[in-house]
């Protein structure tokens, strides 16, 4: 809701306009500095890995659910939370988020193990999903419609930053500090952002709005998890392995129920009705494809960098940059956006999405042996996706009654959520079978590419592990390029039959 819904009587004074709040422009700094600690996380373990490797001895398995942990969570309480803060008090939950993200922060910077730090970062999962729906609420709330553009451009511009910035922030600290500061640095954050939320943002609510949908988040969240475990669980116990299958099951059959609840709940969390519209689900398609491609493809550049040839943290981050950099340039200047009228929505997903996919297969030939040919690469990918936004974003919203806008923009945040996890899921099996694989008998049943070098006895074993951890990385990510493609077709197939109908009808 935005702030015509306002309780005035808990936020500024009856009658005054939002933009006469003098603190307006410090409120949107502290909201820009939580958002931007959130959306540092969600990229900046992508260098910490060999780190948790070695000193945690976390094998790819765990360092998948570390990543997905937080990935999971947000996805199944992010449309709940934005209802609860909507009905409860949006300051009240961004309050609330900004502590359990300082106190899980806390929690992981201290862990001792592999256990204790999947759990803290589900922890920072819970505060993280209040933070992402609630900053953009305040920021409409206190800024009225002349500042407004502006106020969600620096927002939008910080959040493009925070994508950026995780794999350098986490690289510089690497280099310096063990890999627990990575969290530390929230606490300051999210401690000060405490206070000046508390002090100087107004409380906005709509009493009268839906109820939270907890069933739907429940049955969202432990089916999702049930398919990744399976998913991950897959390469090191066997496919058809009891554990595996029940996983899997528990996973399908709570993911139905979850869809049987929300067809039939009077306030869902997913509106259904949604998925009856080709435009809708062609747009929503190709989005959970490209957030698998780039959450896989995170997870898996930042071993390639480290593990393969051998560049610290901060040359790991840096080398990274250029993707995000080429999506943050490419929106500034609204490439995707001019092109969109031009060639139609279809095609611009269709091609932004093939760019993706040949920016994955590039790294994966072209990189396999230096930086080069993956700075090519990551320049397509960051071209494709910076094509795909305002196309992906024009299909959803368009495909939704404006009314439930906000319903649909977080039906978007969150099965992107959920193509991250799946694509850090999917792609880690791939990484891990490959792996297995092809490892010399002498390292048989290593779960990570350190403690296989452990057990070699000579150099030539060395180099034949390290070669099947490269051999295994290119196969993933040609992997997750065949599916962003094929997800590209689908796609544009959908948009365009959907666009073909509207015109017959018209």
């Amino acid at each position: 809701m935005t702030a015509t819904t306002a309780d005035t009587s808990s936020g500024a004074a009856a009658g005054e306009q939002p933009h006469r709040l003098p603190t307006r422009w410090l409120v949107l700094g502290v909201i820009c500095l939580a958002q931007l600690t959130v959306l540092l996380d969600n990229t900046v373990l992508t260098v910490a890995i060999p780190s948790l490797t070695e000193d945690l001895g976390a094998t790819t398995a765990d360092i998948q659910w570390m990543i997905n942990a937080y990935s999971l969570v947000q996805a199944g309480l992010l449309l709940t939370a934005g209802s609860a803060a909507d009905r409860y008090g949006r300051k009240k939950l961004l309050a609330l988020g900004l502590a359990l993200f300082g106190l899980g922060s806390l929690g992981a910077a201290l862990s001792d193990t592999t256990g204790q730090l999947i759990a803290a970062r589900a922890g920072m999962g819970v505060g993280g999903a209040l933070l992402m729906t609630t900053t953009l609420a305040v920021v409409v709330q206190v800024f009225d419609a002349d500042e407004r553009p502006k106020a969600i451009g620096l927002w939008g511009a910080v959040s493009a930053l925070g994508f950026a910035g995780g794999p350098i922030v986490g690289g510089a600290l690497l280099n310096h500090f063990w890999w627990g500061s990575i969290f530390l640095i929230n606490l300051p954050v999210a401690v000060i952002g405490l206070l000046a939320v508390l002090k100087w943002v107004p409380e906005s609510k709509n009493p009268a709005g839906d109820r939270p949908d907890l069933l739907g988040a429940l049955l969202s969240t432990i089916g999702m998890t049930g398919v990744v475990f399976a998913i991950i669980s897959g390469p090191g116990h066997g496919w058809t392995s009891d554990r595996v299958l029940i996983s899997a099951a528990v996973g399908v059959v709570t993911l139905a129920l979850f869809a049987l609840w929300e067809a039939r709940c009077p306030y869902p969390m997913l509106d259904m009705h949604f998925f009856r519209n080709s435009r809708f689900v062609g747009a929503v398609s190709g989005g959970i494809l490209v957030a698998f491609g780039m959450g896989g493809s995170f997870f898996l550049l930042g071993q390639h960098l480290q593990l393969v040839l051998h560049y610290d943290p901060l040359e790991t981050g840096l080398r990274m940059t250029p993707l995000a950099l080429v999506i943050v340039v490419l929106n500034f200047t609204g490439v995707g956006a001019r092109l969109l009228p031009k060639i139609g929505t279809p095609a611009a997903i269709a091609g932004g999405m093939g760019l993706l996919a040949a920016g994955l297969a590039a790294i994966a030939v072209l990189g396999a042996h230096g930086y080069g040919g993956m700075l090519f690469g990551l320049i397509l990918m960051g071209t494709g996706i910076a094509i795909n936004m305002p196309a992906m974003a024009n299909a959803i919203m368009s495909a939704i009654p404006p009314e439930k806008a906000g319903v649909g923009a977080g039906v978007n945040g969150t099965l992107q959520e959920t193509g991250n996890g799946l694509g850090v899921a999917v792609l880690g099996a791939v990484l891990n079978s490959r792996f297995s694989a092809l490892l010399p008998a002498v390292a048989a049943g290593a779960g990570s590419l350190p403690e296989a070098l452990a057990k070699a006895g000579s150099a030539d074993e060395r180099e034949a592990i390290s070669d099947a951890f490269a051999t295994g990385v290119q196969t993933s990510q040609l992997v997750g390029a065949c599916a962003v493609l094929a997800g590209g077709v689908l796609a544009a197939v959908l948009l365009w039959r959907a666009e073909r109908a509207e015109r017959a009808e018209s």
